[in-house]
């Protein structure tokens, strides 16, 4: 099992960046999919047509959300840690993903940069 950590700054308040981790309809306008999410702990989600699952863990309003993400049978959960920190007019994204699978370690690390923060942080500044 691997970790990833990355950090990214995006040019938005905390409110529209937590809204668009967790609100499900912006979520379907920066993945052009349709999903299922909240903002509530205990919630099951589901990103990118069922390629990313989970369950919410904690969420904290526009500073934190944990998630479980679902890789099958793993003997230690996948688990996603997102922090919200604002810096200026920015936020500051500190992401911890622990017990990644071996075999899916590079694909998540590309999804992450390229997939989901890249994304979200395309969405939120230039439209």
């Amino acid at each position: 099992m691997k970790e990833f950590t990355y950090n990214i700054l995006i040019n938005a308040d905390t409110e529209e960046v937590f809204s668009a981790l967790t609100n499900p309809f912006q979520i379907e306008l920066w993945t052009g999919f349709p999903a299922v999410m909240d903002d509530k702990a205990g919630t099951i989600f589901s990103l990118w047509d069922g390629d990313i699952s989970g369950c919410n863990l904690e969420v904290i309003k526009d500073y934190k959300i944990v998630q479980e993400w679902f890789f099958g049978e793993t003997e230690h959960p996948s688990i996603v840690t997102l922090i919200l920190k604002k810096e200026g007019k920015n936020t500051k994204i500190n992401l911890i993903h622990t017990n990644i699978p071996e075999d899916a370690y590079e694909e998540i690390v590309e999804g992450w940069k390229d997939y989901y923060l890249g994304s979200m942080k395309n969405f939120l500044e230039f439209y």
